[in-house]
C-alpha cells in the first residue's frame, strides 16, 4: 500500500508527463505567432467542490512558462497570483527573470494553500527584445483522492499584447 507522499509524488510525475504531452500537442496544433511581449491570464482551480457545495477538494497547481523560441531569450516581468475577488495574493517575481531559448520556469501552489479560492488566477507578463515565438503559459492542477488521480490543465489566454 502506498503512503500519501508516494501517491502525491506519482501524481506529480503524472502531471509532468501530461503537461509535456499537452504542450507538444498545443505546439503541433497552433499556428506560429510572433510577439515582443504579452500579459497572459491563467485560470487556477486549486479548490473544487465534491458532491455538495460544502465539501471542497484541494488541488495543487503548477504554473508553467515555457520559452518556445529556439533562438531568443524572453524575460518574465511578473507572475502574480490572485484570489477569487481579484486581490493579489503573491508576486513570484521581484526582478525580471530571463528565460533562455527553450527554457522553462514554474511556480507552485501547494494543495493546502486555500487563499486563492475557487476563482484563483495568475497574470504573467513577459517581454522580448525582438519578435519571438509566443511562450506557452499554462497551469496544471492535480491531486489524488481515494486512490484516484485528478489532473487537468488550463491554457493561458492573452489579454494584452505589448
Amino acid at each position: 500500500m502506498l503512503d500519501q507522499k508516494s501517491v502525491i509524488q506519482r501524481g506529480f510525475l503524472l502531471a509532468i508527463v501530461y503537461l509535456l504531452s499537452a504542450t507538444a500537442l498545443a505546439l503541433a496544433e497552433s499556428e506560429t505567432k510572433l510577439s515582443k511581449g504579452e500579459t497572459v491570464y491563467v485560470s487556477i482551480y486549486s479548490n473544487l467542490f465534491i458532491g455538495s457545495a460544502k465539501e471542497k477538494f484541494q488541488l495543487s497547481a503548477l504554473l508553467s512558462v515555457r520559452n518556445t523560441d529556439p533562438k531568443y531569450t524572453i524575460t518574465i516581468m511578473k507572475a502574480d497570483y490572485y484570489d477569487t475577488d481579484g486581490r493579489k495574493i503573491k508576486s513570484h517575481i521581484y526582478q525580471p527573470v530571463q528565460l533562455e531559448p527553450l527554457a522553462s520556469k514554474y511556480y507552485f501552489v501547494e494543495p493546502q494553500d486555500t487563499r486563492g479560492g475557487e476563482g484563483a488566477n495568475y497574470l504573467v507578463t513577459w517581454r522580448a527584445e525582438q519578435d519571438v515565438n509566443q511562450p506557452i503559459v499554462e497551469a496544471v492542477m492535480l491531486n489524488v483522492y481515494n486512490r484516484q488521480g485528478v489532473v487537468f490543465r488550463c491554457p493561458g489566454k492573452i489579454i494584452t499584447e505589448h
